[in-house]
Formats: C-alpha cells, structure tokens, sequence
C-alpha cells in the first residue's frame, strides 16, 4: 500500500501518492533555487505551479491519485530550468517524451497586453500571423477611412480574442510549448 497526500498545486487540490510528491517538491524546489530571488521569482513559481496543475488535471482523466510516472511525465514536459552536466542527463532521458508533446507550431490568436495601444488586438494578429505590428495598425488605419470596415473588424476581435493573462497562454500565442523556461521568460517579461 502506498501513502497518499493531499497537495495544493497551482490553486488545485490534488492526491498525489508520496513518490510523486517528493518528485514534484524536488523539482519546485530546484526550479525555484535557479530563480535569482527578484520579486518576480514568486510569480514565476506561480505560473509554473499553475501550469503543473494544469497538466496534471489533463493526465488524470478518470484517476484519483497523482503517481510517479505522471509526475515524471509532466516534468518531463517542462524541462529542467537549467542546463548544468547533472541535470543534463535526465533532459536526455526526458527529451524524447517532451518533444511528443510539444506542440506543432500551433499559434492560439490572443490579444497581446505586452503591446498594445488600444486592446492589443494588432499585436496579438501581428503575433498570430506573424507580421510586424506596424503593418497590422497601419492595415487598421486604412480599412477604418475607407469605409470604416477596420473599426467592425476590430470591434469583433477585440470580443471574440481572449487577452493572453498568463505565461501559459503567451506560449500559446507564439505557438512555443509552455515550458519552464518559456513560462520563466514570459512572466519575468512583464
């Protein structure tokens, strides 16, 4: 019989059996180490802790209990924060599943509230198309004096476009996977 805990990850209660706890605890603990202790380090573990859940609640269908190879499947899908010769050998072992995961260059379109004027929705296309911004306005522009067609396009993707909030979801929008460097690099980016 194994021993289970009860475990708040990301704001999401969990039971998680004792192996995967120590596995998880470890890697928080090594990822947090990596950080340099700044105030955004606290919102980096944040978003990485929400991620975590996240995946966990994806892997756990119809289970109740968190084991070893979820906890070692969704580390592996993160990565190591950082590449010294110890932590190398396991992100070998791990690359194979990561990539399995990694998403396929599939871009979400989101408003972008790192750049934007109005609502973020130039920014967000020019990221979802991958277009310099200015052209994007600049399309707006015109299409809002010739006919005003660029004020209604607008308008719609300003309700239907979500704004890109956390660093998971700023991945998404890039089409780069979420992991625990990128959701490092996004959230001390703010």
């Amino acid at each position: 019989m194994k021993r289970t805990v009860n475990v708040a990850i990301g704001g999401c209660s969990f039971t998680i059996d004792d192996d995967a706890y120590e596995t998880l605890n470890e890697y928080l603990e090594r990822f947090n180490a990596s950080l340099d202790g700044s105030s955004s380090s606290k919102e980096v573990m944040d978003e990485l802790e929400c991620r975590i859940a996240d995946l966990l609640k994806e892997k756990l269908c119809n289970r109740q209990v968190v084991d070893i190879t979820m906890a070692e499947s969704v580390i592996g899908q993160l990565g190591y924060p950082v590449d010294t010769a110890a932590d190398d050998k396991r992100n070998k072992e791990n690359k194979a599943e990561s990539q399995a995961h990694e998403t396929t260059g599939q871009r979400k379109l989101y408003r972008d509230p790192d750049d934007k004027r109005i609502a973020g929705v130039c920014s967000g296309l020019s990221i979802f198309f991958d277009i310099d911004v200015v052209l994007v306005r600049v399309i707006f522009l015109v299409g809002l004096f010739f006919g005003s067609a660029g004020f209604w396009v607008y308008l719609a993707i300003w309700i239907a476009a979500p704004v890109a909030k956390t660093a998971a979801e700023k991945c998404e929008m890039r089409g780069i996977p979420p992991t625990a460097e990128n959701i490092r690099k996004y959230t001390e980016g703010q």
